[in-house]
This record gives C-alpha cells, structure tokens and sequence, in this order.
C-alpha cells in the first residue's frame, strides 16, 4: 500500500473532508450558502458544472453537504446527515427505520430526551420499546422480541456512564435481523468509531463535543454500507426523511459544526486530560460515595471501555451522602457553571434527576438523586479542582 492509499489521520480528515476550497472564489474555509433556492438551467434541469445539483435548501445546501462530508470521513461512514438538532436525528432514525408494531430495546439509563421520544411520540404511533442493561449482552438477548427493529446504544450512558460492548451488540442484533444505532455524543468520532466495531447507524447531538463551544444546536446521523433489513438502502431512507420530513441542519449551524470538528481532536485530548485529574481529586474525597468514570479500573466496563474506547472522555458523574448534598454542591461551584448540556469549551455541572433526566422521573429510568454530573471543559485543571475543593467543603 502506497501512502496515498492510506486513510489520512483523524485531525486530517477534520480539516480537509468536505472542505475543499471554494469553486467560485478559492476561499479556504466553506462559505455560508445563506441561500433558500437556485437558479435552474431549464424547466426541470439542474445546474451543470459549478455548483451542480442543487435546487432548493431542504433538500441539499452547499454548507450542509460539506458538513456532512466531513461528519461522514470522521466516523468512517458511508453518508451523514445533518439535523436541526440530535432529536430530529433521533426522530428521523425511528420515522425512517420503524413501522408500527415494531420494537426497540433502548439502555435502562438512557438519555431524557431519547426516552420521552420514545415514550411519548413513537409508543403511541405503536413503537414499543423495552428498557435493558445494555452493559449486559444477556439482559440485552432477553429483552429482544421477533418484532424488534433497532437496539439502540448510548455508550457512554447519561449521565451513568454505562458502556456497552458495540461488537457484541452488533453480532446480537443481526442474528435476529435488527440494526444497531450508536448514540456517540458522549464518545464523539474521535475517542470511538462504532460502525467499524459492526454498528449500523450513529446518531449524534453535534450540540456537544462536535460544535464543542455552546453555541449551535445540531444534530447528526451517519450510516454504514447497507440496507435497512427490508431491502431499502439505509443513505436512501435516512436522506428521503431528512428531506420529507425537513429538520435540517442550517447553513449557519452546519458552518459552527464544521467550525468545531476542525479542532476535536485537540479539544478532546484536554478535556480527557482535565478529567482524569478531576477524578483523582474525587476519588480521595470523603464526601463522594462513588465516581462513575469509564476509565477508572474498578468501574464495571473499564475493559471494555479500554478495549474500544481511544481514552474516557470528559464526562465524569459523582454520587454524594444524600439529595441535598448534591443540590449544595451544583449551587456553590463557581467555574463549573450550573446548565444543562454538555461538550462545550466551559466547564458545566448539573443534577440530573431535577434537571437534564426530569422526563424519567418514576420510570424505570429514574437517576439517583444524590447524583451529580460535571462536563468538564478546558480550564486549568488546577482551577477546576480548586473549584470542587471549595464547592465540596
């Protein structure tokens, strides 16, 4: 293999997938296309040559497609897909993958939002779903069903930072004909790849670590080779909703996207780098009763988490000595600024039982509420620390 034959690096692909220098002006950096339509070459003909194949933005946007490029080369797909925002990407996996009388098996700790889309939307339009802990490839077979569709990972987990094996859940999956969808927001392109470990689809909030600056909403989907199990291409249906059904990604949001995913790869390599030293001040802490972080050897998944994870991320959650201990400690942090998201540049703490997980409340997926959640950001790691030092005090 010559070295033109090899996939360039992570960082490369960033900067240059989808990002080829303007056509009409040589600009470097993807213009924004703050455009809603294009002029034709005829009653029904398209424009040939430069600027080819767009007709309104809907349904193709120059901005977008250089953003969904870039997403596509990143998790080794086949195609993305930008969204307005990670539910819309959500939403248009289940429109597009599911019919009624159809099944899903989703993480008994998943994300708020996942679950009041399902809950809520999909169960009455007759999507039955299934909690599992999907950290358990037998309690996964269990919950399979003749009529499931999708099993669908969040790894890690929100805010339990639960991680689930992707290659075994894949292998699960096909032996029953269902696909598996990989919510890789926590993780992000960089740190793990799950349609190379047999995954199906990625979903992502491009909200979080790939805008990482809080200020874009997004959301993404990018799929794999292959069809959706009744012998239609997965590009093809995905693409078909996004267009039908029109959540998508704006030209100046997919601009702060592609914006953001220039500089993951360094990003992330801090907020790994803050987080570890953020965890090794908890851990000797005598008012925290636990730290859920993958990259912790006693944490129930560190194997797998180190066998399919490049490192652990910047996401850390704690538990305290009691509800009101927790609630203390997210009203006294003064760097880390008490909001919900997370992957942004500034450092952020919430509770996720009264805030972020309030959807699961008295589910099956309900959250401890002696439960604290720190996305940690890019700070000096001594100040974050010096931060939860006087916080925990």
């Amino acid at each position: 293999m010559t070295a033109s034959d090899k996939l360039p690096g992570f960082s490369t692909r960033a900067l240059h997938a989808g990002q080829e220098a303007d056509p009409a002006t040589g600009a470097v950096v993807t213009p924004i296309y703050q455009v809603s339509t294009y002029k034709q070459d005829g009653v029904g003909n398209l424009r040939t040559g430069l600027g080819a194949g767009y007709e309104y933005s809907r349904s193709g946007n120059p901005t977008r497609t250089a953003l969904e490029q870039q997403l596509a080369s990143l998790e080794q797909g086949s195609a993305a897909f930008a969204f307005g925002s990670g539910l819309a990407a959500e939403d248009a996996v289940l429109r597009a993958l599911c019919r009624p009388g159809d099944h899903v098996v989703i993480p008994n700790d998943a994300y708020g939002g996942t679950y009041r889309l399902l809950k809520q939307v999909a169960e009455p339009w007759g999507v039955e779903h299934t909690p599992a802990d999907l950290a358990s490839v037998d309690a996964v077979r269990a919950a399979l069903r003749p009529t499931t569709r999708l099993v669908w990972v969040e790894t890690p987990t929100n805010p339990l930072l639960t991680v689930a094996d992707i290659a075994a859940l894949a292998e699960l999956a096909h032996s029953v004909g269902a696909l598996l969808v990989v919510d890789n927001t926590f993780a992000t392109p960089y740190l793990q790849t799950p349609l190379l470990l047999g995954a199906d689809l990625v979903v992502h909030s491009t909200t979080k670590y790939a805008g990482g600056h809080s200020d874009v909403v997004g959301g993404a989907v990018v799929v794999r080779d292959g069809d959706d199990g009744r012998g239609n291409s997965l590009a093809e249906r995905i693409g078909f909703h996004q267009n039908a059904m029109g959540a998508i990604g704006g030209p100046f949001d997919s601009w702060l996207v592609q914006r953001g995913l220039k500089t993951l790869a360094v990003r992330m390599e801090r907020h790994c780098d803050n987080a570890e030293q953020v965890v090794a001040f908890l851990q000797g802490h005598p008012r925290v009763t636990s730290i859920l972080y993958p990259g912790l050897p006693e944490h129930r998944n560190h194997a797998v988490a180190a066998s399919q994870m490049k490192r652990f991320g910047g996401m850390i959650s704690f538990r305290t000595a009691g509800v009101e201990d927790a609630l203390r400690v997210c009203a006294a942090t003064e760097l880390f600024t008490l909001a919900e998201s997370l992957g942004g540049v500034e450092s952020l703490v919430e509770h996720p039982g009264k805030m972020t997980h309030a959807s699961v409340a008295g589910s099956l997926l309900e959250v401890p509420d002696d439960l604290v959640r720190l996305s940690v950001g890019l700070e000096d790691g001594d100040d974050l620390v010096a931060d939860l030092a006087q916080a925990l005090a």
